[in-house]
């Protein structure tokens, strides 16, 4: 039987059946407080954060860990478009470049699939808020994908 891999210009899922899968996958974080799936095409998801009082740190900017986790959802929603719900494909590396404080407001994220192999995803990870050509962040995340 010929095994058909993952391929980075077909998506298995759309965006909202990202979102869906996700929300259904963390049951215990509140929809309210978790990014929204906004876009997904081949290559490309968007994600889109509104940042409550509990994302902020002194000085009224978006904390770092939220922003972490705002690029690794990205990544995870990015890797499930194309490869379908599989919940064990688990972050296996993340390295994250504070670029720019970030003002709390809506904060997005597009995610792009750099190399989707059999068991490894790689994606770039840039967050921004008014200006994409301004992002507040930059990640690089791996993806060890169940096999």
């Amino acid at each position: 039987m010929t095994q058909v891999l993952p391929a980075p210009d077909r998506l298995k899922m759309d965006a909202a059946e990202v979102g869906a899968f996700i929300a259904a996958a963390f049951p215990g974080i509140p929809l309210a407080r978790q990014p929204r799936v906004v876009l997904a095409s081949p290559g490309h998801v968007r994600l889109q954060l509104t940042p409550d009082d509990g994302n902020l740190r002194p000085g009224n900017i978006v904390s770092g860990p939220t922003l972490m986790g705002l690029a690794d959802h990205a990544a995870y929603a990015l890797v499930l478009a194309h490869i379908g719900p599989v919940a064990m494909a688990v972050t296996s590396s993340l390295t994250y470049h504070f670029l720019r404080a970030c003002e709390p407001m809506v904060v997005s994220a597009d995610a792009r699939l750099l190399r989707l192999g059999r068991r490894l995803a790689i994606c770039d990870v840039r967050l921004w808020t008014l200006d994409a050509e301004r992002p507040v962040g930059q990640a690089s995340v791996s993806y060890a994908l169940p096999g």
